[in-house]
């Protein structure tokens, strides 16, 4: 099934409304229903109440930084191209030709002045003007209105830190403001030196038989799967450690759907581990004088190490070796789960450098982040076998008969205390654990209200 023939725009259903029903009465009792794990009617819903109103990461400044660079991406199942036009401005277009519909850009990537339908030579410009039309007297007998027939734009498109972001919906809340306590957050990961970071390289691309939601609550903060899932890392000597994740976890959340998770490394290695354990030579370069108090203790103290910006978008920070018994590098990865089908994704993941490093360390960083994070990464490919078995749960006809929810129960009676921070100071919520499945709920909490169709309004303490 390809991306366009797994799509019909959704219209209210009675068993669309009976599995959202279920949803909420589920996550009252923090449980999450199977049935929306790989269901086409639930798929369908989410491109047309998820991916068509909010805010989508679509591509980075780096990847575009000249005139007429351009990117192709997707927004939900839409393909669209990101262009940097003559004047240094950044458009995001529809991918589909305004005369019969076929995609004028048929590469990944380049440089070019114009997109040329390969159909019938419809021609736009890189803001996705037309400007010409082939046989143009005997075809039309006049020029054809470009207000009227230049390629769709995105209504909505702007960045924070060189990540661009766009939405097809005019009427969403301003992109900072639906960042929100996220935006503090990217600041204070990738703002440590005024150039700040870019791509190491275009994004590795492949197929995932997993939701989409699946990996994108994962990475707001499931730290609780790392000495299970990922114990072999350790055994190869890739990392250490993994038994105390939970103990010095330390989880934000920051409302709509926005939530990371951090570690206190100087509590659990040295006082002296700050900013992630990047080395003397690197954090010599970094300016923290735009940091505020509560972003100083976290990035020198309880650094993010994952992420997720609602919807898809998801980051992994950490320190590790680029071969095991190696020296260590600082793997920096943001990751998009780009929606193929029900229980289908395909992972677009980029390794971000800081701008100011030797081209020797970029590619120390890159191989390191691929053989962790990329396509064969070591914990890589753990996550995604371990995602695809709930997508087939998701698919289940005797889960479905028999109402299975999956439990997000953990902590209800831990003796840990998994309460909110009473000294914090930044955006929003956090705890001083990794154990509770808080930002998870988060996650999900807002996806249904998504799914509603309410609001994105920002709160710090939705669902707590």
């Amino acid at each position: 099934m390809t991306q366009t023939e797994s799509f019909r725009p959704t219209t209210t259903s009675t068993r669309l409304d009976e599995i959202l029903d279920k949803v909420e009465a589920g996550l009252e009792d923090d449980l999450v229903p199977v049935d929306i794990f790989n269901d086409q009617e639930v798929f369908e819903a989410e491109i047309d109440r998820i991916f068509t109103n909010n805010w989508v990461f679509v591509a980075h400044e780096s990847e575009i930084p000249n005139a007429g660079d351009f990117v192709q991406r997707r927004i939900g199942i839409d393909p669209v191209i990101v262009t940097r036009d003559g004047q240094g401005g950044i458009n995001v277009l529809s991918n589909y030709c305004r005369h019969r519909g076929s995609q004028v850009c048929q590469t990944d990537r380049g440089n070019s002045r114009f997109f040329k339908c390969p159909y019938h030579g419809w021609t736009y410009n890189s803001k996705g003007q037309l400007i010409g039309t082939p046989h143009l007297q005997d075809a039309y007998g006049e020029r054809l209105d470009p207000d009227d027939w230049s390629l769709m734009r995105a209504p909505k498109v702007d960045t924070r830190q060189g990540f661009i972001f766009a939405s097809l919906n005019a009427d969403v809340p301003p992109l900072d403001e639906y960042l929100g306590g996220a935006g503090w957050m990217l600041d204070a990961i990738v703002g440590l030196h005024p150039k700040g970071m870019r791509v190491a390289g275009p994004p590795d691309r492949y197929l995932v038989k997993a939701d989409w939601k699946t990996a994108a609550e994962n990475f707001s903060g499931d730290v609780y799967h790392l000495d299970v899932l990922h114990w072999g890392t350790e055994e190869i000597h890739v990392s250490q450690g993994l038994q105390m994740s939970c103990e010095i976890a330390r989880r934000y959340e920051f409302g709509n759907g926005h939530n990371f998770t951090g570690h206190a490394w100087t509590k659990a290695i040295h006082p002296g581990y700050v900013l992630w354990g990047y080395p003397e030579h690197i954090t010599s370069q970094f300016d923290l004088s735009g940091l505020d108090e509560a972003q100083l203790h976290v990035v020198n103290h309880e650094p993010p190490t994952v992420g997720t910006i609602f919807p898809n978008l998801s980051m992994i920070r950490f320190n590790t070796p680029a071969v095991p018994g190696g020296p260590m590098s600082v793997v920096t990865s943001f990751r998009q789960w780009q929606p193929v089908g029900p229980g289908e994704i395909e992972l677009w993941s980029w390794q971000f450098v800081w701008d100011f490093m030797s081209e020797e360390e970029v590619e120390e960083h890159y191989v390191t982040g691929e053989f962790v994070f990329g396509s064969a990464g070591v914990f890589e490919q753990d996550d995604t076998v371990a995602w695809e078995g709930i997508a087939k749960a998701g698919a289940s006809p005797w889960a479905r008969k028999a109402g299975m929810s999956f439990n997000f129960q953990q902590g209800r009676n831990s003796a840990v205390d998994q309460s909110p921070d009473p000294t914090w100071t930044g955006p929003g919520i956090k705890r001083n654990t990794g154990y509770g499945e808080h930002v998870q709920l988060a996650f999900y909490r807002h996806w249904l209200k998504v799914m509603r169709g309410e609001g994105a309004a920002p709160t710090a303490t939705e669902g707590n």
